[in-house]
């Protein structure tokens, strides 16, 4: 009788073997992971390809803001100003009107911050808080397209409007060729100073109606109408116990001061 017998490193290599196939083909649930984890990955490559995006975009876009409202607005934007006598000149109505004799008084300076945009024909000026404490700090706009003119007095917190007086403002073209003059040293005003009293109306409802700059500039603040009235003496003024508030700016060769006066 032959005795067959088998080694058994050849069992434990067939063993070996079919292990090793059973190691290369995964589980069910082993797929389900590994397409889990590729899902997550490819989800985290597009919120980071997006998120790569945003940021790119808000960096445009943020340049561009700074460029508009900044570097541009710095270029047609002036900080300048003018010495002036303390001279008591009343506007007059009509070029035939012959002016007072001024009396004139101690010089005086002041300054501000002028916009011109001549595409909108607008002006808009910034008073700082002056040195001389009677006057209030304001910002002005001109719109020559409206025909109006909103001062906003920054003390008060409150916008007056009234229609453009086009014999004390200059257009935007010339005033922004006198600013150009005066800052270059071409043009050094010894300016004069030219008095207007104003006197509020009414209360403005719907500021949105007035424009784009002036609503800008109103927005959220009781806004009132004003109306030109007659200078008065000083006399009869105190007489009438007003509540005015002066506003002293120039957008001419001469300074203004707007006196507004709430009866």
């Amino acid at each position: 009788m032959v005795k067959l017998t088998f080694n058994s490193a050849l069992g434990q290599k067939d063993v070996k073997k079919g292990e090793k196939d059973e190691a290369l083909i995964p589980q069910e649930g082993d797929v389900e992971e590994i397409l889990r984890v590729r899902q997550q990955s490819r989800a985290w490559c597009w919120c980071m390809c997006l998120g790569l995006a945003l940021m790119l975009s808000g960096v445009v876009v943020g340049g561009a803001y700074l460029y508009r409202y900044y570097i541009m607005e710095e270029e047609n934007t002036y900080f300048c100003g003018v010495n002036y006598h303390e001279e008591h000149y009343m506007m007059r109505e009509s070029a035939e009107e012959e002016a007072p004799e001024p009396l004139v008084g101690m010089l005086k300076r002041l300054d501000e911050r002028v916009r011109i945009l001549q595409e909108d024909k607008v002006e808009l000026i910034n008073v700082p808080v002056p040195e001389f404490s009677d006057n209030d700090p304001a910002d002005i706009v001109h719109d020559f397209n409206r025909r109006m003119t909103a001062y906003l007095d920054l003390n008060l917190n409150k916008c007056y409007v009234t229609p453009l007086n086009t014999s004390i403002v200059m257009p935007p073209k010339d005033f922004l060729e006198l600013l150009v003059n005066i800052k270059a040293g071409t043009y050094l005003p010894q300016s004069y100073l030219v008095h207007e009293q104003m006197v509020v109306t009414e209360k403005v409802e719907h500021v949105e109606q007035l424009g784009y700059f002036i609503y800008s500039l109103c927005r959220g603040r009781d806004t009132y109408r004003l109306q030109r009235r007659e200078v008065v003496p000083e006399g009869i003024q105190k007489r009438e116990a007003l509540d005015c508030h002066k506003i002293r700016h120039f957008e001419n060769k001469f300074v203004v001061e707007t006196l507004i006066c709430e009866q």
